[in-house]
């Protein structure tokens, strides 16, 4: 391989990784909560951390609503294409098993469907895990 084109497989193998962060954020976040929940863990009711999490659930059903296609898949394959890659996905190890662990052959419809009701079962989160709103005074165990 060209070293010149090096740099731009490495560059999308870091977005890969970025986009897989991204996904395991949505998806372990969800299951911390519950986790957490039934723990009795404060994480599960912080206000940051949950509207986050929504928030970033709310761009992917957004994206998928539209017909838009996610701008760090876009950027990968892009970086792909400029590495000099013929094909979508030639194999490396990290490129392989991240693609299959986050890729999958179903229609669009499906994936809307399912996104649409992963962000339903986050709504619903909010209403049986309420958000903890108490502002901290600066000393821990202290609430105003």
């Amino acid at each position: 391989m060209n070293p010149a084109y090096s740099k731009y497989l490495l560059a999308a193998d870091l977005i890969l990784l970025i986009h897989f962060l991204f996904v395991a954020f949505v998806v372990l976040g969800f299951i911390f909560i519950w986790i957490g929940y039934f723990t009795k863990q404060k994480f599960a009711r912080n206000a940051k951390f949950r509207i986050c999490h929504i928030l970033a659930m709310g761009i992917v059903l957004c994206e998928s609503l539209i017909g838009m296609i996610c701008p760090l898949t876009e950027w990968e394959n892009n970086l792909r294409v400029r590495g000099g890659q013929d094909q979508l996905y030639e194999t490396s190890f990290m490129k392989e098993w991240i693609h299959k662990i986050m890729f999958f052959d179903f229609s669009e419809l499906t994936f809307v469907i399912v996104y649409a009701l992963f962000f339903a079962l986050i709504l619903l989160t909010f209403w049986v895990i309420p958000l903890d709103l108490r502002k901290s005074s600066g000393r821990p165990g202290i609430n105003k």
